[in-house]
């Protein structure tokens, strides 16, 4: 690499093609090269190496996933298979989207890169994994190259890229989909493989159209999957393909904040925030018909994406706040956001994706505050 690497730089033959160049010889090699632009680390570990992290504390909710989604289909046929057999069905259906994601996404960031004669950006890394664990298994592999392309280039590409972006981009590829093709990933038949007529009802869509009932009675008749609270912990349900198991999620979650690559403060905090709103629309409940107001705390923690979207999207360190005391606000309202739109808005019964993105859009503001707040206080002491 050295050798060649003339030919790349300026005055080089092949200058044009150096972020190419760079991509490969940094993914291989570590790099004495120091941060210009953000996000910034204070460590000797670089980019990538943070990438690559985040990829590893994702294998466990992906291999589960994978398996799961090979369950789920032996349970629409009405047959019985080992796990080394949902593992090969459920690899299927998830080894097509992750391909399209990525080539779709490196397409994009390459051609970016090469146009702007720029670094290519280490971000989607994470983010091509991301975009096909957060959709569920039946999506059509050209809504997942739409919404990928939206997502990068939308999401991150014209705000500059890596660093500079506003909105998480897996995120705003998933909401493309949901607001474009909401028949994909919305509804009774796109969680699972199987006959057509096979209801793959969610979680939280089961007592999001009722009116007046408790909700864990009416998850506790579902016919079809077995939505206990143990079970939904562990994952054995419909849902996307990463978000179904929040045991491995947890394992993924100890990985990030033994590293010190995720923030734990705005994943307690999240937490937090799901827990003191949920107990507050149970105390509100019995003044409602809105059988999303029942729903105990801790049901809200295992189902759906929250517990995903809060360790590995929340934490994002583009798009999430960077100061302490803002982390634990926009954890909280992270949380709290979740549950007012689940529980308000049945529409949506998923609502962290959209309570991340509002908070992205809203963690700069946060962190303006704090910074401020943390000025006046030294002023005042100065002042003294």
């Amino acid at each position: 690499m050295d050798r060649i690497r003339p030919a790349f730089e300026s005055g080089g033959k092949l200058k044009r093609w150096h972020p190419i160049f760079e991509m490969i010889d940094t993914f291989l090699f570590n790099t004495d090269e120091e941060t210009i632009e953000g996000p910034h680390i204070r460590d000797s570990i670089d980019l990538k190496r943070v990438m690559i992290i985040v990829v590893v504390a994702l294998i466990p909710a992906l291999v589960f996933g994978v398996i799961n989604v090979g369950y789920q289909e032996a349970l629409a046929k009405g047959i019985t298979r080992d796990w080394t057999s949902n593992l090969a069905a459920g690899l299927g259906s998830f080894i097509p989207i992750v391909l399209v994601s990525y080539l779709t996404g490196g397409f994009w960031e390459v051609l970016f890169s090469v146009v702007r004669r720029r670094d290519v950006d280490e971000g989607f890394l994470v983010t091509g994994l991301l975009i096909p664990l957060i959709m569920p298994p039946t999506v059509p592999l050209w809504q997942v190259a739409v919404a990928t392309t939206f997502g990068v280039v939308i999401g991150k590409m014209i705000f500059g890229g890596t660093g500079m972006n506003i909105f998480n981009p897996a995120l705003t590829a998933r909401a493309f989909i949901f607001f474009a093709y909401p028949q994909s990933i919305s509804g009774d038949q796109v969680w699972v493989n199987g006959p057509d007529g096979f209801s793959g009802a969610t979680a939280l869509s089961v007592p999001a159209g009722e009116i007046s009932k408790n909700a864990v009675e009416l998850l506790s008749r579902v016919q079809q999957f077995d939505y206990s609270w143990t079970n939904m912990f562990i994952g054995w349900i419909p849902g996307s393909i990463g978000e179904t198991s929040k045991l491995m999620i947890l394992i993924g979650a100890a990985l990030l904040i033994f590293t010190k690559i995720g923030s734990w403060r705005i994943m307690v905090s999240g937490v937090i925030g799901l827990f003191v709103t949920a107990l507050t629309t149970n105390f509100l409940a019995p003044y409602s018909t809105n059988t999303m107001l029942t729903l105990p705390p801790q049901y809200h923690l295992v189902m759906g994406g929250f517990l995903f979207g809060i360790v590995f999207m929340a934490t994002d360190p583009v798009s999430a706040a960077f100061t302490n005391r803002g982390r634990w606000i926009y954890g909280f309202l992270i949380g709290f956001l979740t549950v007012i739109i689940r529980a308000i808005n049945p529409a949506y019964p998923e609502g962290a994706m959209l309570a991340i993105l509002l908070m992205n859009a809203f963690s700069p503001l946060i962190d303006y505050f704090v910074v401020q707040g943390n000025i006046k206080k030294r002023l005042a002491r100065y002042a003294q």
